[in-house]
């Protein structure tokens, strides 16, 4: 059977930095999401307030492996 992944998008926001934004996004997704693979991140988003940066937003995709072994009943068709 091939391998099949799921991409969804993300948005996250840190007061400290990118990377941070990235790894919350990812924790985030994680509680319910098994099996992430990776995050491609899409946007760096900095709001700034004066002469100060003072939110890291990111736009990124991540992608899960399916569960194979989920046996949803409403998803199996009869033949």
């Amino acid at each position: 059977m091939a391998k099949l992944l799921k991409v969804i998008e993300l948005l996250a926001q840190s007061e400290k930095s990118w990377e941070d934004a990235a790894k919350a996004a990812v924790n985030e997704a994680s509680q319910t999401l098994r099996n992430i693979r990776s995050i491609y991140i899409k946007d760096l988003i900095a709001v700034a307030e004066g002469a100060k940066t003072t939110q890291y937003r990111v736009n990124g995709k991540a992608s899960f492996d399916l569960d194979p072994t989920r046996t949803d009943k409403a998803r199996v068709r009869k033949k």
